[in-house]
């Protein structure tokens, strides 16, 4: 492990206690327990008034981020379903406060804690068969769906979104107690916030019930679907830490196919857009999945310059196939990261993306592949002109990630250069890539030592 994480250790003050005994938490629907200085079930030390280290990345920038520190006791929450976690959100506010989860929460509830599931959402006729038929390509053509059925979806969708959207207001810190805190089906949005801290915990399977069919993209048309496990959209300040993403319980190869096309359930695992910029994600494991990260959400959102401003560091990334991140604008650190791609993985697409004005600072990065994925098939270029690349370790072996790219790169793509027009020095060290690759192997994720 690097030794800035080692020093984030013993900056935990004295005054932090061991848990030696499971709290008693209200019960009864929507609970919410108001905690000051308990921190929880199964863990170590309270983490949740822990502030982002001197220098870890681009979110240490301008005055750092610290999240929910300065809340009040009458702010700090431990919730246990969906009801008490809507309520310690509070709509989003700037109020500081620290929520503690604990256990798994499933969004898709009621409030008396009730299973909601796709049949309970759909509304004014909503029916997926009727929907098919309505849009099959051969007789509607590619026209944009319109019409009873496709009106039917948009409604229906509102439902599931007034429930599984949950929005993370300024001045918060939302972690995780102990080795197992899930929240399942959600889709978290930091929207226009800033200085916000998510920790330990695992986001699993933000399930679009209505996909809405998009003829025209990708030229063959393709079913887009409305929820990211955690949407920064206009953020700023942000530390993610020791979280997991992933489809867990409904992955996308398990959906049937319509119309040619993969009936797709999930969006992205972290998407990063809309002008979001400080932004650090560490020690965090992001795992079997398509469009696992978007850095940048356009090519023509020109508002991104000077924006988007991201650090990436001791990240796993397992069985995703495109998106490790794609970045489009930003100056992007990615360092002492793990690659994973499956035997199996006969999908697989790219893991990182240069697109539009995109500035990619890449160093000490390990890759391991199956025999059918080349070091060539690592970097996809759209529009890009630079990217920065040392390091590399790929299948055991270093690699000059950008030579090769300029190498093998198909002829439509132009040779990209190594000069990124800037160099990082928010940052610990960098260790080499075969380091973290066995750091990273054990240390990312939730429930993982802190």
């Amino acid at each position: 492990m690097s030794q800035i994480r080692r020093a984030s250790r013993l900056t935990v003050t004295l005054g932090l206690l061991a848990v030696l005994s499971v709290p008693a938490i209200a019960e009864g629907h929507g609970s919410v327990r108001h905690s000051g200085g308990d921190p929880g079930e199964g863990i170590g030390r309270d983490i949740s008034r822990e502030t982002l280290p001197a220098d870890d990345g681009w979110a240490a920038a301008d005055g750092g981020t610290t999240g929910g520190a300065a809340a009040d006791d009458a702010h700090v929450f431990t919730v246990r379903d969906r009801a008490g976690l809507a309520r310690a959100l509070d709509g989003g506010s700037d109020t500081p406060k620290i929520i503690r989860i604990v256990g798994t929460i499933d969004a898709n509830t009621d409030d008396r804690g009730n299973r909601l599931d796709c049949a309970d959402y759909a509304t004014d006729g909503y029916d997926l068969k009727k929907y098919l038929s309505a849009y099959d390509p051969r007789t509607w053509g590619s026209a944009k769906p319109s019409g009873p059925q496709e009106t039917a979806r948009q409604a229906s969708a509102r439902r599931q979104a007034e429930r599984v959207e949950l929005p993370v207001g300024s001045n918060t810190t939302l972690v995780g107690v102990g080795a197992r805190a899930v929240l399942k089906g959600a889709g978290l949005k930091v929207d226009n916030a800033e200085n916000v801290i998510i920790r330990n915990l695992e986001l699993r399977d933000a399930y679009d019930c209505f996909p809405v069919w998009q003829p025209n993209t990708g030229g063959l048309g393709d079913w887009k679907a409305a929820y990211d496990n955690l949407w920064l959209r206009g953020a700023r300040h942000v530390w993610i830490d020791h979280v997991t993403a992933s489809d867990a319980g409904h992955p996308d190869a398990d959906e049937p196919t319509y119309f040619g096309r993969n009936f797709l359930r999930h969006d992205g695992l972290l998407d990063i857009t809309n002008g979001s910029d400080l932004v650090t994600v560490s020690w965090s494991r992001f795992a079997d999945h398509d469009k696992a990260m978007l850095i940048g959400n356009g090519d023509t959102a020109v508002s991104d310059r000077g924006k988007l401003r991201v650090t990436l560091h001791h990240n796993e990334f397992d069985s995703i196939v495109q998106r490790a991140p794609r970045v489009r604008f930003g100056q992007v650190h990615l360092y002492n990261n793990r690659y994973v791609v499956p035997p199996d993985a006969h999908d697989y697409r790219y893991s990182l993306g240069v697109s539009t004005e995109s500035a990619v600072y890449a160093e000490n990065n390990a890759f391991t592949t199956p025999g059918h994925v080349e070091a060539a098939d690592l970097v996809k270029s759209w529009n890009g002109t630079a990217l920065h690349a040392t390091g590399t370790l790929f299948n055991g072996f270093p690699v000059d990630l950008l030579a090769i790219n300029n190498s093998y790169n198909s002829g439509s793509e132009r040779d990209l250069t190594p000069d990124v027009g800037w160099i990082p020095t928010l940052h610990g060290p960098v260790d080499s890539a075969r380091e973290a690759d066995r750091a990273v192997a054990r240390g990312a994720g939730a429930g993982k030592a802190l």
